[in-house]
């Protein structure tokens, strides 16, 4: 990773990630906790992930919008939009609320649209191939080591003072992670308008995932992971209730997950560059469903809490080798567009999962919930296996050290780097 940090303006890049990052890592847990404790309703608490999904649905059309402006205003105005954006939690005072919570969790999923598919724009711009995976796996790990304490916090927050409070750090994350990016200077060209009929425009970044061998089976892959992985969401719950631990235990069980997610992420760069982007996917899912295996069958708290920290090794492998395909493989015109159509193939099936997931919560017990993760997620593993054997045998594109096609240089030389949202990759431009 110190190659990464070396290239200009990475530090900054940190800095403004950092605070972002941070504030969703004590934020996120607390809305379907908050729901859950108002409601004592393991699936109402479920539905607020939901909520956060369907925002997705409208990625097509929000890519082409985002593939015509420039990233870093929409960057550092989308950070402030966010910020008012969760500014309604503080009116939430008892159950009759609960959809301001259900409110604030659908605009935070405009912004894990919008944010995300911008800076992938603009860091397909500035990166040079060979350091896309560095960067993308030291990203990864920060936003893996918060899982140690910032769910924990969050919970303290809300069981102490309150969900306003929360509310009230994730607001300051946000306006600190826009005045970072707001001072670094960058320039950025314009971007060049896509004549072609709209219809065209808009089914771009789905044409192009199908018709790149390697994207298309990993993303189905991938979706098929996530049409049961929600499941997790509504019966997290039912397992602490299971296990005799109050809803904010929730927290202690992310954290678990946090430990074994930073040896993912430290380790994600090492294999990849190894064994390449697909394999290490595959081991990511097969891991994955290992320990959600392992929670199902788990006699104690505490064997949970383990399977929780190999769940969490799981997820750094299978993000930071999806990300640094998903930059290297698309050209810099289309990435709005594929960035946002990645995320409906990946969103559908996971808010299919959640609302399926809040009715399994009520009609079965936790532990046959968490057996069926397992073995879909195992089919999962061995399908892209199979379909992508040649890329797992044959090489990997982290062993070039040539830029990717469409890269562009944008930041000016000798200048400090571009700050962005959390929980996506970064990349940067060596050729000053």
């Amino acid at each position: 990773m110190r190659a990464a940090f070396a290239q200009a303006g990475f530090k900054r890049l940190f800095t403004g990630l950092s605070a972002s990052m941070l504030g969703d890592s004590i934020m996120l847990l607390v809305l379907s906790m908050w729901v859950k404790t108002l409601t004592d309703s393991n699936a109402m608490a479920g539905l607020t992930f939901l909520f956060m999904c369907i925002p997705a649905v409208f990625g097509p059309v929000l890519g082409m919008w985002i593939d015509r402006v420039k990233r870093k205003p929409l960057l550092v105005w989308g950070n402030v939009a966010s910020a008012v954006a969760v500014l309604p939690l503080l009116a939430v005072r008892d159950e009759s609320d609960v959809w301001l919570i259900w409110l604030v969790a659908f605009c935070y999923g405009i912004s894990f649209v919008v944010l995300p598919a911008g800076l992938n724009g603009l860091l397909k711009e500035m990166m040079p191939g060979h350091l896309l995976v560095e960067a993308n796996s030291s990203i990864q790990t920060v936003k893996e080591s918060y899982r140690l304490f910032g769910p924990l916090l969050g919970a303290a927050l809300f069981a102490g003072l309150g969900g306003w409070a929360v509310a009230l750090v994730d607001v300051a994350t946000f306006l600190v992670a826009a005045a970072v990016i707001a001072t670094i200077p960058l320039l950025e060209e314009e971007p060049v308008r896509d004549e072609s009929p709209t219809w065209e425009q808009l089914s771009s970044g789905v044409r192009h995932i199908v018709g790149d061998h390697v994207l298309k089976h990993l993303l189905f892959g991938f979706g098929l992971t996530l049409l049961v992985l929600g499941f997790m969401e509504a019966s997290i719950y039912a397992l602490l209730d299971g296990f005799q631990r109050e809803p904010t235990y929730a927290g202690v069980l992310v954290s678990a997950q946090g430990v074994g997610a930073i040896a993912g992420g430290l380790g994600s760069s090492w294999l990849i560059k190894r064994h390449g982007e697909v394999a290490v996917a595959v081991l990511g899912l097969t891991v994955l469903a290992v320990s959600i295996g392992g929670m199902a069958l788990s006699p104690a708290m505490w064997v949970v809490l383990v399977f929780a920290a190999v769940c969490g090794v799981s997820l750094p492998l299978m993000m930071v080798s999806y990300m640094t395909l998903l930059q290297r493989r698309t050209p810099h015109a289309l990435m709005g567009r594929v960035s946002t159509a990645a995320e409906v193939v990946l969103t559908t099936p996971q808010a299919i999962s959640l609302g399926l997931g809040s009715l399994l919560v009520v009609l079965v017990d936790w532990r046959i919930i968490f057996a069926l993760m397992a073995v879909v997620i195992a089919v999962a593993a061995a399908y892209v296996a199979v379909l992508l054997r040649e890329e797992i045998t044959g090489g990997t594109d982290s062993s070039r050290t040539d830029r990717a096609p469409g890269a562009r240089s944008g930041l000016a030389c000798g200048s400090p780097g571009f700050g962005a949202p959390s929980g996506q990759g970064t990349t940067w431009n060596d050729d000053c």
